[in-house]
């Protein structure tokens, strides 16, 4: 098998202009099928318009794409974007609110935000199985709308499941979520890789915060105004100097169980009130 097909992603010197501006420029990134990565980066960094890019709605300035073995150009993206699904816990679009956990799961089946169709037994038994992976059992006959917030991300993400996609984008599943409900939603990401009797999808996981990746994640792109401001693995890529100077804020890396996060030392704060970000 040659190197395309292994990579879930490969871009190269990829780059985005609106205008008279370059939203994304010269980014290098390649992933292996079946591994969990993240994109980070500050507010206009480029993160939203990169995920658009790699779920087959957008078609770069320059450069080339391939996903999941296709390369633009000379591959059908309708077709490509059969393979893909996007969660946007806060996008545009959401799912009928009067449908129950398990019809909201179902509707992954068929790529639509209501149910239109019949389902089957064995689509009702897969829901079911999905719902109990994401810890949502018991709500299965719940409507929609009476869900948490998180629940409602994690009945998304088995929704997505539902189509056993071979590449999987979560862009910002945890905003907003309490603690609680944003530690279920990664324990939920993290079971993707932690079970044996599936191979797990390509996930990737966009977020500002380094604090939301599974310990999974095993390839990272930092982008900052547009460009890959490091790329590689968590501890190539979430290092003090490299974080600092894209988030122009002196913080401090740590690793602790699996887990990443920032400090930011409070003696910083005056410094940073009348700095501008560029």
């Amino acid at each position: 098998m040659g190197e395309q097909q292994q990579l879930a992603i490969d871009l190269r010197n990829v780059g985005m202009k609106r205008g008279e501006r370059w939203i994304l420029r010269d980014v290098n990134w390649a992933v292996p099928a079946g591994a969990c990565c993240a994109i980070l980066g500050p507010n206009g960094s480029g993160k939203s318009t990169l995920t658009r890019v790699l779920a087959a709605h957008l078609w770069p300035t320059a450069g080339e794409v391939t996903v999941l073995g296709g390369k633009f150009g000379e591959t059908s993206l309708p077709e490509l974007r059969q393979s893909i699904r996007l969660v946007q816990a806060a996008g545009p679009y959401d799912v009928d609110p009067e449908l129950t956990s398990r019809e909201v799961v179902e509707t992954g089946f068929f790529g639509t935000l209501a149910l239109y169709a019949h389902t089957d037994d064995a689509m009702d038994r897969d829901a079911d199985a999905l719902l109990a992976q994401v810890g949502l059992a018991h709500v299965s006959s719940q409507k929609y709308a009476t869900l948490s917030s998180g629940e409602r991300v994690r009945s998304l993400i088995a929704r997505a499941l539902a189509a056993r996609p071979k590449l999987l984008l979560l862009d910002e599943p945890t905003a907003g979520l309490d603690l609680l409900a944003r530690e279920q939603v990664l324990a939920t990401v993290q079971s993707l890789f932690d079970r044996m009797d599936r191979t797990p999808p390509t996930v990737v996981f966009i977020t500002h915060h380094v604090e939301e990746l599974p310990p999974a994640t095993s390839h990272a792109l930092l982008l900052d105004n547009g460009g890959a401001a490091a790329a590689g693995g968590p501890a190539e890529v979430l290092r003090a100097d490299v974080m600092s100077a894209v988030y122009r804020c002196p913080l401090e890396v740590r690793y602790v169980d699996g887990r990443w996060s920032v400090h930011v030392h409070p003696g910083a704060w005056d410094g940073l009130l009348n700095r501008r970000v560029t």
